[in-house]
Order: C-alpha cells, then sequence, then structure tokens
C-alpha cells in the first residue's frame, strides 16, 4: 500500500488487512454496508467522517483520513462560509430555491443518528420544496434520538411550517404524526400530543391515502399511553383495518406492525401484541440497525406484559450489549424502560437498571460491542 491509493481501494485493503467483512466494518463504523461496498468500488466518493471511523476501527493511524483528504472530496470552496454552527444555520436557511427530489427516508434509516445529522444538513442546502420538508421532518428525528430536545423542538415547528406553506395536506399529515411518535419517546405530553395526532388524522383524511398509516398509528399510541381503553382499541381496529388500504413508502408494513403491536401491549393484549411484533421484525430490514433494536425491546417489553418475563427480560439485555454504541439513542432508550417498568421486580431487572442509567447517546459510558479506544 502507498500513500497514494485511492480511497476506496485503500479502505478494501484495510479492513480486509485486519480480518473483516464489510457487514461488520460497517456495523462499527455506523454506515449501511451496501454504501461501503460502493465506496471500495469507486462508485461513491466516501466521506471525511467515514474515513477517520475507520482510521479508529482499523488502526490505521490516519491513513484513510489522508486518502481522503488525497481525493479533494468536499473540498470545494464556500463563498458563503456559515456564521454560526452548520445546524443553526440551515435552520435560519430553510427556504430552498431548487426542484431536486430524492427518496431519503430508506437511505437514511442504515446510518447510524451522529453521522446521519450533519449530512442531512448538507442535504438541506441545495433541497427542493418537497424535499426541505422531508429534511427538517429528518432532522427533528434525528436530533430527538440524540436527546437534544430543544433543538428538536424547534425543527419540528420547522417541519410543520414547511409541510404546511410548500407540501400538501399529506405531507403535513406525516410529519404531524411522526413528530407525535418521536414525542412519545421523549415523554412530551400526552394531551399535547394527542391534539397533534389529531390534527394528523383530520389532514390524511383530507390527502387521502397520502402519508400512509402513519396519523393512525401516532393517535391509536397516544390514546393507549392515556389509558383511553375504548378509544384505543376502537383506534387499534381502524389501523388494522386500514392497512392494506392505505400502504405506503412512507409508511413501511413493519412500522404499521410495530404500532399495532404498542398498542396491543399498553392494552394488555399480549399474546397479539407479540405475534404483531414478531412479524413486524421480520419485516424490517436487517441494515436498519437501530430500528430493528428498537422493534426487539418492544417485542420483550411484550413478552414480559404476556408473563414471559424471563425472557422478555433476557432479549432487552442482549438488545442493548450487542447493539454497537453509535445506535444507543432516545427511540433504543425509551423502548428499553418500557421493558424495566413491565419488568421491575423481576430478578435481574437491576442489570438492565444499570445498562440504562449509562446513556451513550448523551455522552455516557459505552454499553455495546461497537465501543473501541483509539
Amino acid at each position: 500500500m502507498t500513500e497514494t491509493t485511492a480511497f476506496g481501494p485503500l479502505l478494501r485493503e484495510c479492513r480486509q488487512a485486519a480480518g473483516l467483512s464489510l457487514r461488520q466494518l460497517a456495523a462499527r463504523v455506523g454506515y449501511d454496508h451496501s454504501y461501503l461496498a460502493q465506496v471500495e468500488r469507486g462508485q461513491r466518493p466516501g466521506s471525511a467522517d467515514l474515513a477517520r471511523r475507520c482510521d479508529q476501527e482499523l488502526g490505521t493511524a490516519g491513513r484513510l483520513a489522508a486518502a481522503f483528504e488525497q481525493s479533494g472530496v468536499e473540498r470545494r470552496p464556500d463563498r458563503r462560509r456559515p456564521e454560526a454552527d452548520p445546524l443553526e444555520a440551515a435552520w435560519r436557511g430553510l427556504v430552498a430555491p431548487l426542484g431536486r427530489s430524492e427518496p431519503m427516508l430508506d437511505e437514511t434509516r442504515s446510518i447510524a443518528p451522529a453521522v446521519l445529522l450533519p449530512e442531512l444538513v448538507r442535504r438541506l442546502s441545495g433541497a427542493g420544496r418537497t424535499e426541505s420538508v422531508e429534511l427538517s421532518l429528518l432532522i427533528a428525528e434525528t436530533l430527538t434520538r440524540l436527546g437534544d430536545h430543544s433543538a428538536a423542538r424547534r425543527w419540528w415547528w420547522a417541519a410543520r411550517a414547511a409541510a404546511d406553506s410548500r407540501g400538501g395536506a399529506g405531507q403535513a399529515a406525516l410529519v404531524r404524526a411522526r413528530e407525535v411518535i418521536s414525542g412519545l419517546a421523549e415523554r412530551r405530553t400526552l394531551t399535547e400530543l394527542l391534539e397533534l395526532a389529531d390534527e394528523s388524522v383530520a389532514l390524511a383524511l383530507r390527502a387521502s391515502s397520502a402519508g400512509g398509516c402513519t396519523p393512525l398509528a401516532a393517535r391509536a399510541l397516544v390514546l393507549a399511553e392515556l389509558g383511553q381503553t375504548d378509544d384505543a382499541h376502537q383506534a387499534l381496529q381502524q389501523l388494522i383495518g386500514a392497512g392494506d388500504e392505505l400502504a405506503s413508502p412512507q409508511s413501511p408494513v413493519h412500522e404499521q406492525h410495530w404500532a399495532e403491536g404498542r398498542v396491543c401491549t399498553e392494552l394488555g393484549y399480549g399474546a397479539a401484541g407479540c405475534v404483531l411484533l414478531d412479524r413486524a421484525r421480520e419485516l424490517c430490514p436487517a441494515s436498519w440497525i437501530g430500528e430493528r433494536a428498537r422493534l426487539e425491546l418492544s417485542l420483550a417489553e411484550c413478552l414480559a406484559v404476556a408473563g414471559e418475563v424471563p425472557a422478555g427480560l433476557a432479549t432487552a439485555l442482549r438488545v442493548l450489549i450487542e447493539l454497537p454504541d453509535q445506535w444507543h439513542d432516545l427511540f433504543v432508550y425509551d423502548a428499553a424502560a418500557r421493558v424495566l417498568h413491565a419488568v421491575r421486580a423481576a430478578p435481574g431487572a437491576s442489570a438492565l437498571r444499570e445498562l440504562l442509567a449509562r446513556s451513550p447517546y448523551r455522552g455516557g459510558r459505552t454499553v455495546g460491542i461497537g465501543s473501541r479506544t483509539s
């Protein structure tokens, strides 16, 4: 290997020398394995962040970062250097002049939140009207996952305002529904979230099938957490009945089953909830690491509610220990906290409590296997 080796081929050589597969390295650095494969083949340029993370994991002492720097990628001149940090600058500049629109929801779920956030901010500066709504939603959701609640609130407001002024009723419904689901993990006031969920459902009805089942799912989840059993049961039936009719790329089937399973868990329908959550896990793509962890933790809670407390506790402990640290976020820890509530009197619950106290997404001690020291 030489210092002038192109970044992609050098990355492949270093990875193979370390005895790691693409999937193993991808899990450790928080990137999708298919993206890494494209970088190694020269089909994608990579990024400075990827190079730095790979240097750390592969012990290559900055060689990959140097190779990426020599490639000249991301060294375009910038005539408008932001005076504030990029997130603040992007929030203030949410007006989007171009007409570009790319599907993002699927690709972003394969990227760890701390890695994803700067990429979303970068893309917002050149986004079109429709894309700017989706990007602001994803930024708000990512900030929530990272535990930055005050910044997330501003971005949720920006996403709603952008959807109301630039998108249709379907986008406005989807933004509100996803804010509700994020707000449940954040433990926001349930009456506030119910009002937002009702707005989402009303907008979705105006937009026909736009936004998929997400508005119905959000409302059912809030009603269940409020303890409004009859209304929650009715909302659950509406969600189940509308599933095929409202199928949408923005509302994947596994998300619908997750919501149905979560509502069943809250209502005490343990057996039915386990079936739905297990099906959701089967349908969730393997590369969506954080989402699959959240699904497994929801299943662990449901197992405990169904009377399988040891199995639920064991599942939760395994998920938190095996999950690489870059995927430990608020959504995962909210799901794990719900498991703890369900198993709190069981032997071994103290081990789960100790893991939850570490909160690595807030800068605490590490938990998962993806942690490395430099």
